[in-house]
């Protein structure tokens, strides 16, 4: 196996993207830019979703909370309030998941809720999938749907650059750490 392959069998493993479809809800897994709202926003605007749920408790780039950061952008936007949900408490992926799973449980119901978009940055949608996969019920449809944003790392550069390479091992590190406390389910 040559550099070549090495680099393209990651990219086709972190990388991962669905074509966009029909989806009873949006899941944003938040971050400190906003990116990661875009496909949620593009599958609402196309009519395949009515809603959108923003989960994220960290810190935004202009310093408030990344729930309220991504709702601001979502109803600057044109989406109305009535269509988000905010789980305003996650630090992590393992949080976005398990307190965005609760939460679509108690205010929608598994059986309203039979497929998600997972929207995430596009080197930490492997993980993102996995570990949504681990706290909802194993029938429900998990469609990836990471942003085209030239801000975010692309699965054909991230290697040119010693910052890409960086977050991209970091990540792969961090799917082995998930993968021994137990956090990913199966996909």
């Amino acid at each position: 196996m040559d550099l070549y392959d090495s680099r393209a069998g990651i990219s086709a493993f972190l990388f991962k993207k669905c074509p966009p479809e029909a989806v009873d809800l949006a899941f944003v897994l938040c971050s400190p830019s906003v990116s990661s709202l875009q496909p949620a926003l593009a599958l609402y605007k196309a009519g395949l979703t009515r809603r959108i749920l923003i989960s994220g408790g960290g810190t935004a780039v202009d310093g408030s909370p990344e729930w309220a950061f991504y709702r601001e952008h979502a109803l600057a936007a044109g989406i109305p309030e009535s269509a988000l949900l905010l789980e305003k408490d996650a630090r992590n992926t393992a949080e976005n998941a398990a307190f965005g799973a609760a939460l679509i449980e108690r205010d929608l119901g598994w059986d309203k809720v039979r497929s998600l978009a997972i929207c995430a940055k596009p080197f930490h949608m492997r993980r993102a999938i996995m570990t949504v996969r681990r706290h909802v019920p194993a029938d429900t449809r998990l469609i990836a749907q990471p942003p085209n944003d030239p801000g975010d790392l692309s699965a054909d550069t991230w290697w040119q650059s010693a910052k890409g390479r960086q977050r991209v091992f970091a990540e792969l590190g961090k799917i082995g750490d998930y993968a021994l406390k137990g956090d990913l389910g199966d996909v």
